[in-house]
């Protein structure tokens, strides 16, 4: 049998191959007639230049019929001597992009003027030219970002830097003085208004939010950014203490001074750690340097102010001109330094309830559940059964969030439900659920010889099954977010280490509360039926939830790593289940019988060794339709262009991300909202490791997925929504940002 099937593999290989070349030859010719007459871009928008004028450079672009370009994507970078200025664009056509949102386009011709100058003995004017445009019949086609290079002799009496001409003509006022002295002009360039002065440009603020821990806020209008490497910070008359500033991650920006750095734009929120002793002191004199710039325009000279911080009343110390920020709408969550440890405390304990009634905890509850049922012991026994249970809840919560908390303080990006994202950590959950439904279903009878070992320990009725059960509640529920939780988790990881212990002790707590009210309260204890035959048949019906947990977590891994490794776990599955199997058959059996039981839960492992090095399949995207996949670079190009934009970071373990999905975000009415307000729907995938995605969530002080982000229309900072979503809340904070 064996050569039969050696021989027909390579007869099924070579039929496969020849149907997917003729497929491929077949779509060859209708694809290339689909494309033949497309143009090159240089022949679909031609561009011409005229330097004849000094100090401006002019450019015209000739369209070919049914081709268009974007006015918002045209950008202008300067070569060496040569400072740009802000370039003026003729109105376009107003034009609906499926991705850009409404936007401005050109049609047949386009004149566009940069003013410039030139650095002293610059003899020639260089810079290039980005642009990008569609064609707008079919074959529909929008051509890449197109990038020309300049390189035209500086004309006569071309402005230099200084001041001086080249020639005779007159000398320009584009110093950093003149500038300066005229900031607040207007303008009709892209940028829509003359730059601001210093204190209107960067407005400062600073607050303690919470002893040890200051929030310090740079707000800026839109198309200005901070400089990140120019920023400092120090203490006045404040011997002893330091800063530690946490930055959030910021946009990488080409500049023209210092070329490529990280900056910020619209608002940067910076938490600070202050280190040594603050007893005694009221309050902190902060001195803080910066240096910021107008996009496409002047960047200012380096600024400084001093702020007095109240570390008592934890109000917000400002500049003179600075304005106080905006309040958020209903349903939105402030920032994490801003709740209470008693309110986080309180709210820990809220949503370690509500994860009771989680889809993700519901199943492992049950093994708890039947156990109860079936002892029918004494009050004391039963007080034993909650405590155990809870010790392992406390326990498992304890070490979670150390670890997260250790990880993060040494600079890993991990949240809340981040070990799902380890696919060797999915796939032994995986068969430790399968294990755990097979003892339900009455195929393995664990005893113990087996009772220190994954499922075994949650199905034993003794207090190392409950402690154990305890343990696996746990696991199973990081990947849940339950009401309530969002802010407390957010309070957790951005407060010192005891109060962060305390939050996650609360919501284990909240977690092992039902079973303590069971095993201490004896009314709640007679609610419960009385034990009998029924129950056998309900803990078999209870096992079908451990087998749809466990192919939950397949799923989740085939979108990790792939269909190879979903066949590694489902052998390591079929290995497990065999071993079980024997090891029932062979309980009374000899020592050889024995041994086979132990190969065989030995092959199991082997798979799950190789998942473990299974790659992550290549990052081909498949964007739902209507749906953005998540850059920094389209979100930075949408909001540019005054589109609202809904971002949405999920993950596909995350079961409170699906449930918002199902109930809100794949409807109807969601659907028809976007398309009233013009927004965008942006979607970031954390499902594996992802650091741009992780760097988004520690900006806005998120634990972990879901985050929901809405960006409004015009400039101002993104508001965020709470984790779990209602229709209303969704319409109320599009319908603000759309206006």
């Amino acid at each position: 049998m064996r050569p039969l099937l050696a021989s027909r593999a390579p007869v099924r290989a070579l039929i496969f191959a020849l149907l997917y070349l003729g497929l491929l030859f077949a779509a060859v010719p209708a694809f290339s007639q689909s494309t033949a007459d497309l143009l090159p871009v240089t022949e679909a928008y031609k561009l011409s230049t005229d330097a004849s004028t000094p100090g401006v450079l002019k450019l015209h672009w000739t369209l070919a019929q049914d081709y268009y370009l974007y006015r918002g994507r045209m950008k202008f970078k300067a070569g060496a001597g040569v400072t740009l200025g802000d370039p003026q664009f003729p109105d376009g056509e107003k034009h609906h992009d499926e991705y850009l949102g409404d936007v401005e386009i050109y049609h047949h011709s386009i004149d566009a003027t940069v003013p410039y100058t030139l650095a002293a003995g610059t003899a020639r004017l260089a810079l290039s030219v980005q642009y990008q445009g569609c064609h707008e019949v079919d074959p529909k086609i929008c051509y890449p970002p197109h990038t020309e290079q300049i390189d035209l002799p500086v004309p006569a009496g071309a402005v230099k830097a200084d001041g001086a001409t080249s020639g005779d003509g007159k000398a320009a006022t584009n110093s950093l003085g003149d500038a300066l002295h005229a900031l607040g002009s207007k303008s009709s360039s892209a940028a829509g208004m003359g730059a601001l002065p210093p204190e209107q440009a960067f407005r400062f603020e600073a607050l303690a939010s919470s002893p040890g821990h200051l929030l310090l806020r740079w707000t800026m209008p839109k198309g200005y950014y901070l400089y990140r490497d120019q920023t400092t910070l120090q203490l006045r008359d404040a011997a002893g203490l330091s800063l530690k500033p946490a930055w959030p991650a910021g946009v990488m920006h080409q500049d023209a001074k210092y070329g490529s750095v990280t900056v910020y734009f619209d608002q940067l929120e910076l938490p600070v750690t202050i280190d040594g002793n603050l007893a005694g002191r009221h309050s902190l004199d902060l001195e803080a340097s910066f240096q910021g710039c107008q996009d496409g325009g002047l960047c200012y000279p380096m600024m400084h102010r001093t702020l007095t911080i109240d570390l008592a009343s934890g109000s917000n110390a400002t500049d003179s001109t600075a304005v106080a920020p905006e309040m958020p709408p209903a349903g939105i969550t402030g920032t994490p330094l801003q709740v209470s440890l008693l309110s986080a405390l309180l709210l820990a304990l809220g949503g370690g309830l509500v994860l009771n009634l989680m889809p993700c905890v519901l199943p492992v509850l049950s093994i708890k559940a039947v156990s109860i049922l079936e002892s029918g012991e004494s009050t004391g026994s039963a007080r034993r059964h909650a405590l155990y249970y809870s010790a392992g809840v406390l326990c498992s919560f304890a070490a979670l969030g150390l670890g997260i908390i250790a990880l993060r303080s040494a600079g890993h990006a991990l949240g809340w439900g981040s070990q799902l994202q380890q696919p060797l950590l999915v796939g032994v959950l995986a068969c430790v659920m399968l294990a755990v439904g097979l003892s339900m279903s009455g195929v393995v009878q664990f005893g113990a010889s087996l009772g220190n070992t994954g499922a075994s320990l949650a199905s034993r009725s003794g207090h190392a099954g409950d402690f154990f059960t305890g343990v696996l509640a746990v696991v199973v529920a990081s990947p849940c977010t339950a009401p309530f939780m969002g802010s407390a988790l957010a309070y957790a990881f951005a407060a010192p280490m005891l109060s962060a212990l305390l939050v996650f002790l609360m919501l284990g707590v909240g977690l092992a509360l039902p079973f303590l009210l069971i095993g201490f309260v004896p009314a709640l204890a007679r609610l419960l039926p009385r034990p009998g035959r029924w129950m056998e048949t309900l803990k078999e019906v209870l096992a079908f939830p451990m087998y749809l947990t466990a192919a939950w977590l397949v799923w989740v891994l085939a979108h990790q790593r792939g269909a190879d490794a979903v066949g590694l776990v489902l052998v390591a599955m079929v290995l497990l289940a065999m071993a079980l199997w024997w090891f029932e058959r062979s309980r009374h059996g000899r020592a050889l019988s024995k041994v086979f039981v132990a190969l065989l839960a030995l092959a199991a492992l082997v798979p799950l060794y190789l998942l473990a090095h299974v790659p992550p399949p290549s990052s081909v995207v498949a964007t739902e339709e209507g749906v953005v996949a998540y850059t920094p670079e389209k979100l930075a190009t949408l909001r540019a262009s005054d589109t609202p934009v809904f971002v949405d970071m999920t993950a596909d373990w995350c079961v409170t991300c699906k449930a918002n999905e199902h109930t809100v975000l794949d409807t109807q009415t969601f659907r028809d909202l976007l398309k009233r307000t013009g927004a965008i729907y942006m979607k970031g995938d954390w499902t594996d490791v992802n650091p741009t995605i992780s760097a988004f969530l520690q900006e806005y002080h998120s634990p972990g997925v879901p985050l929901y982000v809405v960006f409004p229309k015009h400039n101002g900072p993104g508001q965020q929504l709470s984790t779990v979503l209602t229709p209303s809340m969704v319409d109320q904070a599009l319908t603000a940002a759309a206006q």
